[in-house]
């Protein structure tokens, strides 16, 4: 069987305007930007082709080098700052817990 390639990564919108106070909570107002859209291809879009789903970088650039011309992720050149990784668990145990919880969604009163 040949492989196709990845289906598009995409956010689903309704799921991203519900977490996004919660990104800003784990990574601070500043921290948690918008990324301008691009052609990745990501196999967590099978999974969100099944489920809305919320894809975001946690963002891992060493200081004093920009993100945008530091060697990739998949380059032998990558180097990961490390103290990010907190951030990264602050936000995916927030993004779990609100979201069960119901959090960022409209009250019923």
């Amino acid at each position: 069987m040949i492989d196709s390639g990845n289906l598009v990564t995409r956010n689903d919108s309704a799921l991203t305007l519900r977490m996004v106070g919660t990104l800003e909570r784990a990574a601070g107002a500043a921290g948690a930007t918008v990324a301008p859209l691009w052609t990745a291809s990501e196999d967590f879009s099978a999974f969100q082709d099944r489920i809305p789903g919320l894809f975001f970088n946690l963002g891992v650039t060493p200081k004093g080098q920009d993100w945008r011309t530091a060697p990739a992720n998949h380059s032998p050149s990558f180097f990961a700052d490390e103290g990010a990784l907190p951030i990264g668990v602050r936000a995916l145990t927030s993004l779990a817990v609100d979201y069960l919880t119901g959090a960022g969604l409209p009250r019923r009163d």
